[in-house]
């Protein structure tokens, strides 16, 4: 469903305090910059219907029997597990898929639009490790893992919790998603991915958040409200336990972001244009498949195509080519007309100048490529192994800047400044007349944890760098800190339906 008011301005210039910390206030900023295109529309097409060539020929491989009855009963042609889609078949199911939506928070203010000139930046999600600069990276714990969700929380720049910031590796492999849900649900207000490993993970998810919600299933798909990412097994293969998240999710009126994992060189061609075609393909037909579940239920195109490096085969983010393919995946999702995801990416080991470029470029792909969702937007280290906390505010930093720098430009009469200009003259200054009174505290972006002291300022006030003012940072947000508030009464509900699950087993292990 579209939103009329989708590119109403929702934050204003003016910062908010949090503590001795500011911060930009909570909510989404309008993209008022028209997407890059890097190729032209022709190229473009040349891209889809080389795509399509590959799903009529090549097929995908779907290994749920499931999903393959779902396609063969839609019309497509299932050889063994091999699924066929022809040119008009996929237009046909592409033509199902809203071009925008909404998804539903616990604290209805903190709601979200998907679409159009809007796009949201969630955290990193899934990561096996954790990491900070004095214990360095480590198997994470559930307790620091909820601390990461009260970063989350806190971080008014961060629109959307990513699925589990780490896995918490203290507890069982069966039932820690559960433990995961009910964290996500205590302590963030705001919208929060689920696991889409298998059905038995995402109908807990589903039910957990019907739950928070105080909704019935039924009364839920009407109104979308959980994000699953589900990955191809690229190249060419939707593998069970995704396969059957997708169908879950879809059943059930929720949103599912087909993302393949194309890495140029190894599981896709080498070449960006190649690698471009094989993720459109593997993309559509998830897509598709989306639609014939139920058709007109939200779905996103989600990229992820970036390199390795050739001389060790690992993966490689952040890179020149990964910006491009961020580029040009917008240009796909708009030419079939479904909402984009992206992220923020970095192959850096240290929270460094590596990891600063290399997500300044991604990030830059992903905006500027018209992303409606920016994943992993801020704590992604190590090519997805980790989740930094310094990392976290680091990328919170020009998370931030970023919006300021999408705020529009003020050409107003009184921003044109000609009376101020008339009462210094020449030769004067600017710092003590009225117009700048009015304006000083909110006329430029307040960093949180950038630092403009001159040099020996710098020195006698302890000469810190990038990463120790992080540090820092999070550990004063945790401090501060007050999770949001919960009925009694919906969490003694959530506590037993995790209690139950957990004396039923859990999930299988896929």
């Amino acid at each position: 469903m579209r939103r009329e008011n989708a590119g109403r301005r929702q934050i204003d210039r003016a910062t908010r305090p949090v503590g001795k910390l500011t911060q930009q206030p909570f909510g989404q900023v309008a993209r008022n910059y028209a997407p890059i295109e890097i190729i032209s529309s022709d190229e473009i097409s040349s891209i889809h219907e080389a795509a399509l060539r590959v799903l009529a020929q090549t097929g995908l491989r779907v290994l749920d029997g499931t999903a393959r009855a779902f396609f063969a009963g839609a019309g497509a042609r299932v050889e063994q597990e091999v699924v066929y889609l022809d040119p008009e078949m996929v237009s046909e199911r592409l033509a199902t898929v809203p071009t925008s939506f909404s998804l539903r928070a616990r604290n209805r203010k903190r709601d979200l639009r998907v679409g159009g000139r809007d796009f949201i930046y969630a955290s990193v999600g899934g990561p096996a490790y954790v990491m900070d600069i004095e214990k360095g990276r480590r198997a994470g714990t559930f307790e620091e893992m909820c601390d990461y969700l009260r970063l989350i929380q806190s971080l008014n720049v961060i629109h959307q919790e990513g699925g589990g910031p780490f896995e918490p590796m203290d507890l069982p492999a069966n039932t820690r998603h559960l433990d995961i849900y009910l964290a996500q649900i205590k302590l963030l207000d705001k919208s929060w991915q689920t696991q889409t490993l298998g059905r038995s993970r995402t109908m807990d998810g589903l039910e957990m958040a019907a739950t928070a919600f105080g909704l019935s299933l039924d009364a839920m798909t009407a109104e979308p409200a959980l994000i699953g990412i589900i990955n191809t097994n690229s190249p060419l293969q939707l593998d069970g336990p995704m396969a059957e998240g997708l169908i879950t999710l879809a059943q059930f009126g929720q949103v599912n972001v087909i993302t393949p994992f194309t890495l140029a060189g190894a599981m896709a061609p080498i070449t960006i244009a190649g690698a471009l075609v094989q993720q459109h393909a593997e993309a559509m037909a998830g897509i598709v498949l989306t639609q014939i579940v139920r058709p007109g239920v939200p779905v996103m195109y989600g990229g992820f195509t970036s390199n390795v490096d050739m001389r060790s085969g690992a993966p490689a983010f952040g890179t020149p080519e990964y910006t491009k393919a961020a580029h040009a995946t917008g240009q796909l999702a708009r030419h079939i007309g479904v909402p984009f995801r992206s992220s923020n990416v970095t192959a850096a080991n240290e929270v460094d100048a590596q990891a600063a470029y290399e997500s300044q470029m991604a990030l830059w792909g992903s905006v500027m490529g018209g992303a409606h969702l920016v994943e992993h937007a801020a704590g992604w280290m190590h090519g997805g192994l980790t989740a930094s906390f310094e990392k976290l505010i680091v990328d919170a930093e020009m998370l931030q800047m970023m919006q300021s720098y999408l705020q529009p430009l003020d050409t107003s009469p009184e921003a044109l400044a000609t009376s101020a200009i008339a009462e210094v003259g020449h030769g004067g200054h600017f710092f003590g007349t009225s117009h700048t009174i009015e304006r000083y505290e909110t006329a430029f972006y307040t960093p949180l944890i950038s630092n403009w002291d001159n040099y020996p300022n710098w020195l006698e006030r302890g000469s810190s760098d990038a990463r120790q003012r992080a540090n820092a940072v999070w550990k004063q947000m945790l401090a501060e800190h007050e999770d949001p508030a919960i009925g009694l009464d919906v969490l003694e509900e959530l506590e037993r339906y995790v209690a139950r699950r957990k004396d039923e087993g859990g999930a299988p292990m896929n």
